[in-house]
């Protein structure tokens, strides 16, 4: 990216940002929490382990976390796990999402392809501040609350072909922890050993999710499929609390499981859409699951190293507005995010979020897939010529490169054909 590139895309984020500092909110707020009253939901935070539905950030949040149907870069993880076995490149990447308030959210994350094989891992801690006084305000302890989760992703595409682009299909094995600092006496303020612990649980869980992908009224040239759609089952597990305590480990609230649903279309080269559908599941009370979510998302292609995003969702009372751009340079592609819903605020800017993600390659794969279509194309070239064997041997070439290469094996068929219907001919011919 040249100086003259980066000073534009500077000036722009920085005009955005003083252009919202601006803004008086108050009238805004209470429009939308006029407007959306009717959508509020009863039952929402009955679930513990909230941060498993923060999401991390990058384009994923810019798209109004309408992913599921979409999961085509590191962010699959919190939407659909199939999306890693059909990544074009791995990726590392470091997320930092400055949520609402004084929370913030810090995720590392993996995630290559090898062939139809997707393997992943992230790490994420979302942690506030934790200060606690006494009946006279002094300041007695200052911690963290935390709730730090690990997960390892495996995923395979099935019946990959050249029209039908397979389906994903993949998991993620979960285990998350949640920290609660130790509080103290009210009478003597000494902070009490092992109270924090007490609170503290351990979660156990698994995602699984299924992709599938093929072209729609596709009208750009590109062996990427241009439609895809997901169905995800997220946050399956259960947690336990009471470690220490004399009662011994008990069940801890349920988590925040949900059904997931979502299309994504590309009817243009520079044009993408995103629609995703979620319904939240309470395994402990069913009658206590809470309203679905809807979200929307678009992204547009400016040039080959910039885009802009922008999503909404609709998620009980608050609904949820994203801005996003994506630029990048060479290996490293940086995104930008800023949210706004009832729980933000403009001035000082919160609910942003940064990611950093490095491309790894592809292990081969763009060359080998241009080696094929360079072997197809010559032996189309031999067939107008008239050198059959020649243009069957080229094709053959092209399948070593890409065995699901479906017209290099329907050409070879039509030759073969051709050629046993003429040794046939000559056959009848001889017989008379």
């Amino acid at each position: 990216m040249t100086l003259k590139k980066r000073s534009l895309l500077t000036f722009i984020i920085l005009l955005a940002a003083s252009a919202a500092s601006a803004l008086d909110l108050t009238d805004i707020y209470h429009s939308l929490g006029s407007a959306f009253s009717s959508f509020i939901d009863p039952n929402e935070g009955m679930t513990g382990f909230r941060s498993l539905e923060v999401p991390c950030g990058g384009r994923e949040e810019s798209l109004g976390s309408a992913f599921t149907g979409l999961a085509d870069d590191i962010c699959f993880f919190d939407s659909n796990p199939a999306g890693s076995c059909l990544l074009q490149k791995g990726e590392v990447a470091l997320f930092h999402n400055s949520w609402i308030a004084d929370s913030n959210m810090e995720t590392l994350a993996w995630a290559d392809r090898f062939g139809d094989l997707g393997l992943g891992a992230k790490l994420k801690c979302f942690y506030v501040p934790f200060t606690e006084y006494n009946y006279f305000g002094d300041r007695v302890a200052g911690n963290y609350y935390s709730e730090t989760a690990a997960c390892l992703n495996a995923s395979y595409n099935f019946f990959h072909g050249y029209y039908f682009k397979g389906l994903a299909v993949g998991g993620n094995l979960k285990a998350a922890w949640r920290s609660v600092p130790d509080y103290t006496n009210n009478e003597t303020n000494a902070i009490i050993s092992g109270s924090g612990l007490e609170q503290s649980a351990l979660a156990v869980m698994a995602d699984v999710g299924a992709l599938v992908s093929f072209d729609v009224f596709k009208n750009f040239a590109s062996r990427e499929p241009n439609f895809r759609i997901g169905a995800s089952f997220m946050n399956l597990g259960a947690a336990f609390c009471g470690f220490g305590s004399d009662k011994g480990l008990q069940f801890d609230d349920p988590l925040p499981a949900a059904a997931c649903a979502g299309v994504s279309y590309r009817p243009f080269k520079k044009l993408k859409i995103a629609l995703d559908f979620r319904q939240p599941l309470n395994f402990k009370d069913f009658s206590k699951s809470g309203l679905w979510s809807a979200g929307a998302g678009v992204e547009v292609l400016v040039t080959d190293f910039l885009e802009f995003m922008a999503g909404f969702r609709l998620k009980g009372g608050n609904p949820r507005i994203s801005l996003g751009t994506e630029f990048k340079i060479k290996k490293f592609i940086f995104d930008l995010n800023y949210t706004f819903d009832l729980t933000s605020s403009i001035n000082p800017i919160n609910h942003f979020s940064l990611s950093a993600r490095v491309a790894l390659g592809d292990h081969g794969r763009k060359i080998r897939r241009d080696r094929c279509d360079a072997l197809y194309t010559q032996g189309l070239d031999e067939y107008t010529r008239g050198n059959y064997d020649a243009a069957v041997e080229c094709w053959k070439a092209a399948l070593k490169e890409d065995k699901s290469f479906t017209p290099a094996k329907k050409w070879i068929e039509t030759v073969q054909g051709s050629q046993r219907l003429y040794n046939r001919v000559l056959e009848i011919q001889s017989l008379d």
